[in-house]
């Protein structure tokens, strides 16, 4: 039996008052959702993305839902430079910079023995380098204000394993790591650094860059016979970007219905 998707949440203003900045928002997944629903908790949000015309796309579709245009700018997390000025362009759109959500990584299918060298180092460079040239570019400005939290973009293929998968799973193990690491260099300054892995999260994109069948397969082992809607992944990065989780550093919640 598939459970039935819950409703859609209302904006409880729990973010009211905080700055956002959100890396690969644009297209239909995690990261636009993730942007939509920090603006619908009243965060002023600023975006980027690598695709100029998704991201222009994007930011028309978030001033449609909130009545108000967020701050984008392109940005290439394999590029320091482009990092660096996506940093400064936040805190001049922005203000400052409460949160900041990693969300930009890179998958893909491709056995160990016929992998690449340049399928392995581009989804690490992506996916797990990317995370940490951001967050190595916004901690200065958090430990200096003395606050800020940085949400990551992790997977359950971190703890699990997948065939085909071992570029994209050692790549999220490693922002679980980096995660934990940050997490206590920057706990003294009273900035939190946590992570989410999401199992399944159905969205246009995730489409395209799978086996045929191999989605079906995997939704059939979650426990609610569904993919999870990347809202509700969405939900859980916003709990961690706000106040409520003031507790919570180092830890990477699983937004899964499955055990690791």
């Amino acid at each position: 039996m598939t459970a039935t998707i819950p409703p859609y949440p209302t904006g409880r203003n729990l973010l009211a008052g905080k700055t956002v900045l959100v890396t690969a928002a644009a297209g239909t997944g995690i990261g636009f959702a993730t942007a939509r629903r920090c603006a619908e908790e009243g965060a002023r949000v600023m975006i980027s993305d690598i695709h100029e015309r998704r991201l222009l796309e994007a930011t028309a579709e978030l001033e449609k839902i909130s009545g108000e245009r967020p701050a984008s700018q392109l940005c290439d997390v394999t590029s320091e430079d482009e990092v660096q000025a996506l940093i400064r362009g936040a805190v001049s759109a922005l203000g400052r910079i409460d949160v900041l959500v990693n969300n930009a990584g890179l998958g893909g299918f491709a056995p160990l023995i016929e992998m690449t060298d340049e399928q392995w180092s581009r989804v690490l460079d992506v996916t797990l380098n990317g995370t940490f040239r951001m967050t190595r570019a916004v901690l200065p400005h958090m430990l200096e204000r003395g606050a800020g939290s940085i949400v990551n973009n992790a997977s359950v293929l971190g703890w699990r394993a997948q065939a085909g998968q071992a570029h994209y799973a050692a790549a999220k193990a490693g922002v679980m790591a980096l995660t934990r690491c940050a997490a206590m260099e920057a706990a003294e300054a009273g900035v939190r650094v946590n992570a989410v892995a999401p199992s399944i999260a159905l969205h246009e994109h995730l489409a395209k860059v799978t086996p045929p069948g191999l989605l079906e397969e995997l939704t059939g082992r979650e426990a609610f016979g569904r993919a999870a809607e990347p809202w509700e992944v969405a939900n859980v990065i916003v709990f961690l970007a706000s106040d409520l989780s003031s507790y919570m550093t180092g830890e990477v919640v699983a937004v899964s219905n499955q055990h690791p």
